[in-house]
């Protein structure tokens, strides 16, 4: 919650110096900043339903719990190098955060099956 309130405050923040009007959509160019604040609160957006659907699953199939944390602190450490590494620029360390997300993803759903 804390990372998407982050990104929200991000984003607005951004559209409110640039003067961005509200319900028009945002150019997409990468090297602008508000581009790539929106997109990263849409990444995480398009990511967060499949975390707490596994988190739910894990729960609910009383997966190990240690297993579970682990692999969502993975999620969580990958979204936040996600996020800074959009907001910078970096695309190729972009890119690692998203597959460090991905592996505390699968991580979380494999240990859940195997109980």
């Amino acid at each position: 919650g804390l990372l998407l309130l982050t990104q929200i405050l991000v984003s607005d923040a951004a559209s409110i110096k640039l003067k961005h009007t509200p319900g028009y959509p945002v150019e997409a160019d990468h090297a602008r900043f508000l581009f790539r604040a929106s997109r990263t609160y849409s990444n995480t957006n398009e990511t967060i339903a499949v975390f707490i659907l596994f988190a739910l699953f894990a729960v609910y199939s009383g997966a190990d719990a240690s297993y579970i944390d682990a692999f969502s602190v993975t999620y969580f450490a990958g979204r936040v190098m996600h996020m800074l590494c959009y907001y910078a620029n970096i695309a190729l360390a972009r890119s690692i955060g998203f597959v460090i997300s991905l592996i505390g993803l699968i991580g979380m759903f494999v240990t859940s099956l195997t109980v």
